[in-house]
């Protein structure tokens, strides 16, 4: 059976993408999930020293997109049937894979808290209007419900924390784009995601500080700390 080794759920948002699509695909695996904070102990599983992190027997694939890949030789439904559907989902999901910085760094991934930002960077605002725009390109080439047709792929899976980090700032998206954080947000595996990511009582003092450098704490959802 594979072995999945992941993060924290608050935080390791690239964790959450080989997770979700396996969870939603019925895949079978293992879960490992090591807290943030050990860094060190990550090598003993990563060559990377970083998460996710899939082991299948002897092989070991250490980055996101090349655990997507992978599974895709091995199982239908990872991306798309059809090849232009395909080949959008796979632009898209490698310009989330390798972009979105202004996102990233203002929006960190915290699934239990809520926050107020109290000054939009430029960067913050490019990057929601894109993520707009590639979105409603998505449902208008393709229908819908998902970005690339009718069925959850490997490309909703790479904006899946995208969902999380809507519901933790209250991130303003056009109305399409918002049903569709909303869609994410009622996938089984993303309710377990977000269930088991409340229950955690491990915090990580560098992703705490950083959060709360953007905006004003509202409310901490989260289970206390031990």
């Amino acid at each position: 059976m594979y072995r999945l080794y992941i993060a924290n759920r608050n935080y390791s948002s690239w964790s959450l993408r080989p997770w979700v699509l396996m969870r939603e695909l019925g895949i079978p695996f293992e879960e490992r999930l090591v807290p943030f904070g050990g860094e060190v102990a990550f090598r003993s599983f990563s060559p990377s020293g970083r998460v996710p992190c899939l082991h299948d027997g002897k092989l070991v694939i250490w980055d996101s997109l090349a655990i997507v890949e992978y599974l895709a030789e091995r199982f239908p439904g990872v991306w798309p049937a059809s090849q232009s559907a395909r080949a959008w989902a796979r632009s898209a999901a490698a310009e989330m894979h390798a972009g979105f910085a202004g996102l990233r760094n203002v929006c960190s991934m915290n699934c239990g808290l809520r926050l107020r930002i109290d000054v939009y960077p430029q960067d913050l605002l490019a990057d929601l209007a894109r993520i707009d725009e590639l979105w409603n390109d998505g449902f208008a080439r393709f229908g819908g419900p998902f970005l690339s047709g009718e069925t959850f792929t490997a490309v909703d899976a790479f904006f899946a924390p995208v969902a999380f980090r809507v519901q933790t700032f209250a991130l303003t998206l056009s109305e399409l784009s918002g049903q569709y954080v909303t869609r994410l947000l009622s996938l089984p595996a993303m309710k377990e995601w977000y269930t088991a990511a409340l229950c955690e009582v491990w915090r990580d003092e560098e992703h705490e500080r950083d959060i709360l450098q953007v905006g004003s704490l509202l409310a901490d959802l989260r289970q206390a700390s031990g």
